[in-house]
């Protein structure tokens, strides 16, 4: 057998388990995440991208339709689409029935605001499309702690929709919390009850998610008890690896187990930036721009950034750990947020090595773009309210309009662009 240290940098080994083969990434992504706007109409208090007002250079939609072309010529099997809220786009739903006609599956996450009964008729009408219903309390009390009040109604309201339409299948997407980690058997319940599939995702300290972690993420014993609980349920349930960490208590969850950043997965924001991972929107994780470095194909088969990560990691403390091949050094995203070095411990290493690491010397990375609005909404969360940094105060730091729909008018985009 060939081993992965015999194996030249960046040649992919002819042999090996399907992690050491994807450890040198592919030629095209899987999938990949594409954040169309980062307009919404909610404020979440953990939101990854940081979300609110539309960046006024985002693709238009001549730009987005070639990108959908590229990715049908790279043979992308599917693309998460996200934001913001990607339903306030106007020409989202052109751009939904622009991927499907082009041979390329769309999966969209919503905070179900537009997922009106025709809507979900149409949905339901169209193949290769895949809807992510948020919610992140299986009751309003703890959703809407998080979400702003109201947003637990107009979720259940989607899925509701959704299932009187006959949309098969749509997933119910939960980020885990140490609020809302005792309600998993309501969640498969509430989902169950819509015909849904369930969906746990991992909290990372991204976006104002680094505002708001120390609150949030997981205690160590619900970090055992959410292990326990996708053991137990984890073949009806979808995770898209969030929780490789856990591996480290034993056994491994179903899926990869793999951080797939600039090997399986990346993500492509508004404006045409292309990131190795959708957790690390951030200057560091900059791989190019599909407008002016000639294309998403030569920005993920060219960027430096990406080969860098397709080298498999062969140093640092995480390696030396009994339970490194397990939980292969946890996420990348979660480190670096949380001013941890990439080949060290996850922050919420089930060893205890991550606890360590937090209480030593370290420097937190400051947000390199912000596009939460500067004025409270009515649906604004508590949570966001009392743990926003006192940093987010002063001039945006780019120019973005103030409304979530500033640029468009009358259902059109404007000519207003960036500087």
């Amino acid at each position: 057998m060939t081993l992965l240290n015999e194996v030249p940098i960046g040649q992919r080994p002819l042999t090996g388990s399907l992690v050491e083969q994807f450890e040198y990434g592919l030629d095209a992504p899987i999938c990949l995440t594409w954040e169309l706007t980062y307009a919404c109409n909610l404020a979440c208090a953990h939101c990854l991208s940081s979300s609110g007002r539309r960046d006024p250079g985002e693709l238009t939609t001549a730009q987005c339709e070639a990108v959908v072309d590229e990715l049908e010529r790279m043979q992308v099997f599917y693309v998460n689409i996200g934001g913001g809220e990607p339903t306030i786009r106007p020409d989202f739903w052109h751009l939904l029935q622009y991927s499907v006609d082009h041979h390329v599956g769309v999966k969209f996450s919503t905070n179900g605001v537009r997922i009106t009964p025709e809507r979900a008729r149409f949905l339901a009408s169209t193949d290769y499309v895949d809807v992510q219903v948020s919610l992140d309390g299986a009751t309003a009390v703890v959703n809407d702690y998080v979400r702003g009040a109201g947003s637990f109604d107009t979720a259940v309201r989607a899925l509701g929709n959704l299932a009187d339409a006959g949309f098969e299948d749509a997933k119910l997407s939960v980020v885990v919390t140490r609020h809302n980690v005792t309600q998993l058997d309501e969640f498969k319940a509430l989902a169950d009850r819509y015909g849904a599939t369930l969906r746990l995702t991992r909290l990372r300290p991204s976006g104002r998610g680094a505002d708001v972690w120390d609150e949030l993420h997981p205690l160590a014993e619900q970090q055992r008890t959410l292990y326990d609980w996708l053991l137990a349920n984890g073949d009806g349930v979808l995770t898209g690896d969030s929780f490789f960490h856990l591996a480290a208590f034993g056994e491994n969850l179903p899926g990869l187990n793999l951080c797939g950043a600039g090997r399986v997965v990346c993500l492509i924001d508004p404006v045409g930036d292309v990131y190795a991972c959708p957790f690390a929107i951030h200057e560091s994780f900059l791989a190019g721009n599909v407008v002016t470095d000639g294309g998403f194909q030569t920005v993920w088969q060219t960027s430096s950034l990406f080969s860098d990560l397709r080298s498999p990691q062969t140093s640092g403390a995480c390696t030396k750990c009994t339970f490194f091949d397990s939980c292969r050094g946890g996420c990348m995203a979660a480190k670096f947020f949380t001013g941890l070095p990439l080949d060290g411990p996850d922050p919420e290493c089930v060893q205890g090595y991550g606890e360590l690491a937090l209480a030593g010397q370290r420097t937190v990375p400051a947000q390199s773009q912000d596009h939460s609005r500067r004025t409270p909404t009515r649906n604004e969360p508590v949570l966001l309210q009392l743990s926003r940094r006192d940093d987010l105060v002063g001039p945006p730091v780019s120019a973005c309009a103030e409304h979530p729909l500033a640029g468009y008018q009358d259902g059109h985009p404007s000519k207003i662009r960036s500087d």
